[in-house]
């Protein structure tokens, strides 16, 4: 079914384009900010939940939370609005993937790979965390992966200050594969929920699977309370013991155990990268051992709280023989304490590391486009592979119209093998000059207007002794001024020389005709006759009136007249004078008064036309006073 939002406008403002994604609480949009002309995501609550104030509230948190956190690896919020049923935030828009669709394509990563994403994760959860607030929902489904190589995180729609609990009622929102114990059993979220999250999601990386899968999420569940989370080698032999303790740390089921927040975490992950050589970094995994992921274990859900089994107490066995302490000597804690700053600086800069390699084959180049035609530039994307996603149209000063004058993805950038480029063709230069068309036949002048990129606006005509009949006379504004292109140009279009259309009413129809024509008028009958005074054969009415003045070639309708109609004549002897020519008058005759020398009297005696007689429609009818 067609999506109700996408085609309308929220606010005024932003204009939905297309559907992302959708989720249990919100639907993601690709929309444009036509105030600003730029392309961003747009976060919609279902409408159903936008009754319940606490989700409302979680919504205006996360805007508020992570307008914030103002992270280059976070993905930015612009607004946050309401529009009829609609509670939206507005978001930056990162086109590229999800670190689940490079899960789902290639299975595990190397492990170069997994650090180059998980490094820039951290950095960003580290800010949230020294900024007090918990994500509470890491999941590959949040990491983005844009086109440019760069990792963001998404989706703090479940975002918390450090310390709150989830739920007061027995449930706990999302997603069964990644909830810490503490979570599970109790609710109770701090920073080092999504220090396990991430640990989950290292091992995901690194062996291609979930550590802990069941037939339903109440088994997922139970196995995140009872079971230490595997050493990725058991999954893929080779891989070092320093990614095994990584995951052993981070996911450990007693929370006093792990990291206590991502930067920490971080330390640990930039320590075991410069203990690994570059052979152990760029060990390609078995990807057979990638096994399928069931959506209800991908889904953030609201589920009920299980009671942990008594033999599964929150505490960690360790996995792994702890590592040897190092020697004496200054070196190595020279080097902690340099990973310390490091890790400081990264939480403020970007972990701008560029990944696209993880989906060798996936991508593409952008071709240089640049001064191509529109035709020229959508065949070459085609022959690369790539689609257009929309065609925007602007004005240039630099390139001919009709030519490509940018494309996004610009010229050289890696994109997805599948993906689209919005293509801006010039309209040429913003300003044009309106052509002289004085004199210039109607349909020769609309086409040089368009021509210059203008359009004919509102068209009106007059007489003109010097310009020909249907040729322009003027134009508003006048040629030689500049104007904007699309400028509608009105036209002012002359009708010839005026000629004076004479009275030819009463006139037998031909010679009516015949004074017409010699004026270069053109002459029609009406269809049918009237009744008029004129005589029958003779023109009762005609289309334009005496006086007026025409155009060469105007058409005059004669309108033929049958004769007066004939009335039967009332008796109105015995009426007063007034009463009597108020009904004579009323139908359609003239009325004469005769009064005798001397008479007084205002009553009618006679009548010139007897009652009951017929008269013609406009004769005259004289009535008499009574005499002495």
């Amino acid at each position: 079914m067609d999506d109700p939002l996408v085609g309308q406008t929220l606010d005024s403002r932003y204009r939905v384009d297309a559907r992302i994604a959708a989720g249990g609480m919100a639907t993601v949009y690709r929309a444009v900010d036509t105030r600003l002309d730029r392309v961003l995501a747009l976060k919609v609550m279902h409408p159903a939940l936008a009754a319940d104030g606490a989700f409302v509230d979680r919504f205006i948190r996360e805007a508020k939370s992570v307008a914030r956190l103002a992270h280059p690896n976070v993905v930015a919020v612009f607004d946050q609005g309401t529009h009829g049923p609609y509670t939206y935030l507005a978001m930056e828009y990162v086109s590229g993937c999800t670190l689940r669709d490079v899960l789902r394509e290639r299975g595990a990563l190397q492990p170069r790979a997994a650090l180059d994403i998980l490094e820039p994760v951290l950095a960003a959860l580290g800010s949230a965390h020294r900024a007090g607030f918990v994500h509470r929902d890491m999941k590959p489904e949040n990491v983005l992966i844009g086109d440019d190589g760069r990792v963001k995180v998404a989706d703090f729609g479940l975002v918390r200050s450090v310390g709150s609990v989830t739920n007061t009622t027995g449930s706990v929102l999302g997603t069964v594969s990644y909830l810490a114990p503490e979570q599970i059993q109790n609710g109770v979220t701090d920073t080092r929920v999504d220090v396990y999250a991430c640990g989950v999601v290292l091992y995901e990386m690194l062996t291609g699977s979930k550590p802990h899968t069941g037939d339903n999420p109440a088994q997922v569940l139970y196995r995140h309370l009872g079971e230490d989370v595997p050493p990725p080698s058991a999954a893929v032999p080779g891989l070092p013991a320093v990614l095994d303790e990584l995951v052993a740390q981070a996911t450990a089921r007693d929370p006093g155990l792990r990291p206590y927040d991502a930067a920490a975490l971080l330390g640990l992950v930039l320590d075991a990268r410069a203990q690994l050589g570059e052979a152990e970094l760029d060990l390609v995994p078995p990807q057979a051992r990638a096994q399928e992921r069931t959506a209800a274990e991908d889904r953030t859900s609201v589920i009920p709280r299980p009671v942990a089994p008594h033999s599964a107490p929150l505490s960690h066995t360790s996995r792994l023989a702890a590592p040897p302490l190092p020697p004496a000597g200054p070196r190595r804690p020279r080097r902690r304490g340099l990973l310390l700053v490091v890790v400081g600086v990264l939480l403020s800069l970007s972990l701008g590391t560029s990944v696209w390699y993880i989906s060798s084959g996936q991508f593409t180049k952008v071709p240089n486009l640049l001064g191509k035609t529109e035709v020229d530039a959508k065949s070459r994307l085609s022959d690369a592979g790539l689609g257009v996603k929309r065609v925007d149209r602007k004005f240039s000063d630099s390139f001919a119209k009709g030519t490509v004058m940018n494309t996004d993805p610009s010229g050289g950038k890696r994109i997805r093998g599948n993906g689209a480029v919005t293509l801006t063709i010039s309209r040429g230069p913003e300003v044009v000059v309106v052509p002289d068309l004085k004199g210039k036949p109607l349909e020769a002048a609309k086409a040089e207007l368009a021509s210059a990129g203008l359009a004919a606006g509102a068209l009106t005509q007059a007489f003109s002794q010097d310009v020909a009949q249907g040729s322009v006379i003027s134009t508003d504004p006048p040629g030689g001024q500049k104007r904007p292109l699309d400028t509608e140009v009105k036209l002012l279009v002359s009708k010839g020389r005026p000629v004076p259309v004479p009275s030819v009413t009463g006139k037998p129809v031909d010679q009516a005709r015949s004074i017409l024509e010699d004026l270069g008028l053109k002459v029609a009958t009406a269809p049918e006759q009237v009744n008029s005074p004129s005589p029958a054969g003779a023109v009762a009415n005609q289309s334009i009136g005496a006086g007026t003045q025409a155009a060469t070639g105007d058409t005059v309708t004669l309108t033929v007249s049958k004769g007066p109609r004939q009335i039967p004549v009332p008796d109105v002897t015995g009426q007063e004078v007034d009463a009597a020519k108020k009904t004579l008058e009323g139908l359609g005759f003239k009325v004469k008064v005769d009064r005798p020398f001397l008479s007084f009297s205002n009553t009618i005696d006679s009548q010139s036309v007897p009652a009951g007689q017929n008269a013609a429609e406009g004769s005259t009818i004289t009535i008499r006073t009574k005499g002495l």
